[in-house]
């Protein structure tokens, strides 16, 4: 359930906690931070380089928070969200809204399903780390809510429609859509909704486990481990226009690095390999020479440089590493953890992303993701 694989290669102990503490500081309360304090009792996490607030990132700050023991800070990002982005009315009336302005005004009024995923994970972790308190701090309640609205909306009697497809058990990219995100798929997560959320939906949490560690085998290129940011439900990569956007999601880009970190952490939470765990050695090969160069770079899911520099590469070198947790420690791996270890955080505008990834790895190769 927990191991230090910076201690297995060979990192003291004290070398560790201390890179951890400073990490916690630079994070939260640097220079370079990405938490910030609202009034007297809230606080968020703001993506620097669009300049609003996600739910990616505030359920994000509040997992590491759990994971940190720092209750204050996620009870305050828990509050912005519940304040701000939390949506009461309407077909999307029980989910949160992907993003808002810094000043709490709502950009948009559709949510990203990872966001969900994440508070409701976070929540029920704090439950269980803190116990529950009243109102929006009965943790368990609000993680229990968000699992169902996820589940149950567009039916029984409820407005919308339901971020996990009701016949096939896939994340959603958004509620009601016909395509997913492969780095949505949370297998490890899902094994303990199916446990502590609503009874009535343990089976279905129970199938998405199975049907998302499965899909994750599809998802992922049989050479280079790759997958793509947004995919088919039968794994391959998804090519058709979206009515919202011209760019591309049918490459290896900043939302499919988040693959191998999952498939890592699924496997040092759970020990399952359904073959999934393959991609992680591929990956870490196909990507060595150019972390060696120091210059990644946008790729088809087979492998082909596109031919522009990677926007988040601190974030490539991150979950690269925490995919370890599902290899081999070999030689190649160990490189990458070595890496990663000597690797600082990220400074400047496009920071938010890169270190968050970065956090995530650093607790997870630390022995510091833990379940509670």
């Amino acid at each position: 359930m927990s191991r230090n694989v910076f201690n297995e290669i060979g990192i003291s102990e004290e070398a560790i906690e201390k890179r951890l503490s400073e990490i916690k500081q630079e994070f939260f309360y640097g220079a370079d931070r990405i938490y910030y304090e609202a009034g007297a009792d809230m606080g968020y996490l703001t993506d620097t380089g669009n300049d609003d607030v996600r739910t990616e990132g505030m359920s994000y700050g509040m997992m590491m928070c759990v994971q940190l023991d720092m209750k204050e800070e996620f009870d305050r990002i828990w509050k912005w969200s519940k304040n701000y982005m939390y949506m009461s009315e309407g077909e999307n009336e029980g989910y949160f809204a992907w993003s808002c302005a810094l000043d709490g005004k709502k950009n948009a009024y559709g949510p990203a399903p990872d966001g969900e995923e994440y508070f409701a994970m976070a929540l029920l972790f704090a439950s269980h780390r803190w116990g529950n308190g009243e109102g929006i701090f009965n943790y368990e309640h609000e993680a229990k809510e968000i699992l169902r609205a996820m589940v149950h909306k567009g039916r029984d009697g409820r407005p919308g429609a339901p971020m996990v497809n009701n016949e096939n058990h896939q994340i959603l990219f958004v509620p009601g859509s016909d395509f997913t995100d492969p780095s949505y798929h949370l297998p490890h997560f899902y094994r303990l909704f199916a446990k502590w959320g609503y009874e009535e939906d343990s089976e279905f949490w129970k199938e998405a486990e199975r049907v998302s560690r499965e899909y994750l085998i599809k998802a992922c290129h049989p050479d280079t481990g790759f997958s793509a940011e947004y995919a088919e439900f039968d794994g391959s990569p998804m090519r058709r226009p979206l009515p919202w956007a011209a760019d591309r999601h049918d490459w290896f880009y900043s939302d499919a690095y988040r693959t191998a970190a999952n498939v890592g952490l699924d496997y040092l939470w759970n020990g399952i390999d359904k073959g999934q765990c393959a991609m992680a050695g591929r990956i870490q090969r196909a990507l060595l020479s150019d972390m060696r160069a120091d210059t990644y770079h946008i790729y088809e899911i087979d492998g082909t440089v596109c031919g522009e520099s990677a926007l988040h590469p601190f974030g490539i070198t991150a979950t690269v590493a925490e995919s370890v947790l599902a290899s081999e420690l070999d030689d190649v791996a160990k490189e990458w953890v070595r890496t990663f270890f000597d690797m600082p955080l990220r400074t400047g505008k496009r920071r938010y992303y890169d270190n968050c990834l970065y956090m995530f790895a650093f607790l997870a190769l630390s022995g510091n993701y833990k379940i509670y």
